[in-house]
């Protein structure tokens, strides 16, 4: 039918523009969200790298693959996150995969969203599998209905009390733009003797102090146990890390497969998010400029009848509900110049099916007018909309 969505090329990237089969488009579906992967100083970084590395480290972390940009970023992210300490991994989906089976032993258990994404689900089937080898049952994951800490606290008390228990969450939940409530899974934490662990994916560089997510959202840095994130979104690079206290760290950096027999970041990765990192903290205004454009587009949006998540992060979903609408709805922006993302079962509940917008702070108004009136054209067209 012509509506296949995925797997399209981008032959050249402005940031908030791109050129895909030949034509410009305005990209409403990035998670750049500061636009720092095009800007020049954190290029010039990867250059730098490149030339005093070279391509690549040709080992893992444990053996010959640490460069003292590693140490510095583990140093820098530590402090910029509140934390003693920060383990980096080779990518962000490898970095949940590098924590949950790690800690979590025979006799221990993982609490986690329903939502969560899909790396921290496959961390929890990797620790149910690896403790099912030698505990004879699969009962080590236990999940709970999505931000729902009723229910959370329903399922974390019928668990041993004696037993190890991770309570692990999405920050800012990468479908809905959703925003855990971290202050009550707090209370339920240490009521029931659990540690936390929160994936920042889409929060660092989008909320908190100065950019520092969702334990800085609430004024919780200190009670957050684990906090993990990736380099592939406000650091405009490749790679994840965690930050916790150092016996955590030091831990994983002893005993985690995901990180001893994986290759390490490269040396242009590295330089690119410690770039990324010196924006950040020099211009938090950035921030100040993504939320601005995300609320404009979320507005305006709403305001045309489309159903769209009220969350305020830079993640904004329009929920659709129909797998067929959403493909010619993404086809019909697509060709009219807005790319977005289309998101249809399994990714998403039935019902749920939708396009999700993400933005920068490097879009201006321009580009968000053009978008918004295209949005317009093209929902009324297909009756999406009134």
């Amino acid at each position: 039918m012509g509506l296949y969505p995925y797997f399209q090329a981008i032959e050249e990237s402005e940031g908030p523009v791109v050129r895909i089969g030949g034509r410009k488009v305005i990209m409403a579906g990035s998670n750049n969200y500061l636009g720092l992967t095009t800007d020049p100083r954190v290029k010039e970084a990867a250059h730098k790298a490149v030339n005093k590395y070279g391509t690549g480290c040709s080992g893992s972390r444990y053996l010959t693959g640490t460069l003292d940009l590693h140490v510095e970023l583990e140093k820098r992210l530590a402090a910029f996150l509140g934390k003693e300490d920060c383990l980096l991994y080779s990518t962000g989906y490898q970095t949940a995969q590098g924590i949950i089976p790690t800690l979590v032993q025979r006799g221990e258990y993982v609490v986690s969203d329903k939502d969560n994404h899909a790396c921290i689900v496959a961390g929890n089937l990797m620790a149910a599998g690896a403790n099912s080898l030698v505990n004879g049952e699969a009962k080590t994951i236990t999940r709970y209905k999505h931000n729902d800490m009723i229910h959370l606290e329903s399922v974390i008390s019928k668990l041993p009390p004696e037993a190890g228990k991770l309570i692990v969450s999405d920050g800012i939940f990468s479908t809905s733009g959703e925003i855990v409530d971290l202050p009550a899974m707090m209370k339920i934490a240490r009521k029931y003797n659990a540690r936390i662990l929160v994936d920042d994916a889409h929060a660092v560089g989008v909320i908190g102090k100065g950019g520092r997510g969702t334990a800085s959202h609430y004024g919780l840095e200190a009670e957050t146990d684990m906090t993990m994130g990736t380099f592939s979104k406000t650091f405009a690079s490749l790679g994840g890390f965690v930050v916790a206290d150092s016996v955590v760290i030091d831990y994983l950096k002893h005993q985690a497969p995901a990180l001893i027999f994986s290759a390490s970041p490269t040396p242009a990765s590295v330089a690119s998010a410690l770039a990324a990192l010196d924006i950040l903290e020099k211009e938090p205004e950035r921030i100040d400029k993504l939320m601005k454009n995300a609320r404009k587009m979320r507005l305006g949006l709403a305001a045309m009848g489309y159903r769209v998540g009220e969350h305020d992060s830079a993640v904004v979903p329009i929920i659709i509900g129909d797998t067929v609408k959403v493909l010619r709805m993404w086809r019909g922006l697509f060709d009219a110049g807005v790319f977005v993302n289309a998101f249809i079962r399994p990714g998403v509940p039935p019902g749920m099916e939708m396009l999700r917008t993400s933005y920068m702070a490097t879009h201006e108004d321009e580009h968000l007018d053009k978008a918004l009136e295209i949005f317009k054209d093209v929902g009324k067209r297909l009756d999406i909309i009134p």
